[in-house]
């Protein structure tokens, strides 16, 4: 018996548009705070915006998408 799965609506795609783009925006804003505040340099905070920030896009959208249905499993990959 197979079961039914729904696929993710339009809120759905409005949700990790709005997710992805917070995530970047607060990131962002965080590093230039930290910045104007001296606690890190230019340099750093460069640095962490071309390291960190790509890795920390990536987890969210990986969270997001499971969290909002998008994940599909083995069989779902296999049968497509």
């Amino acid at each position: 018996m197979t079961t039914l799965r729904h696929t993710p609506g339009p809120d759905a795609a409005a949700a990790f548009s709005l997710g992805i783009t917070t995530v970047a925006t607060v990131s962002i804003v965080s590093l230039g705070t930290l910045t104007w505040f001296g606690v890190l340099a230019v340099f750093e905070a460069l640095l962490v915006a071309v390291l960190g920030l790509p890795v920390a896009l990536l987890v969210v959208a990986c969270l997001l998408s499971v969290w909002l249905g998008y994940d599909k499993d083995a069989t779902d990959v296999a049968l497509s």
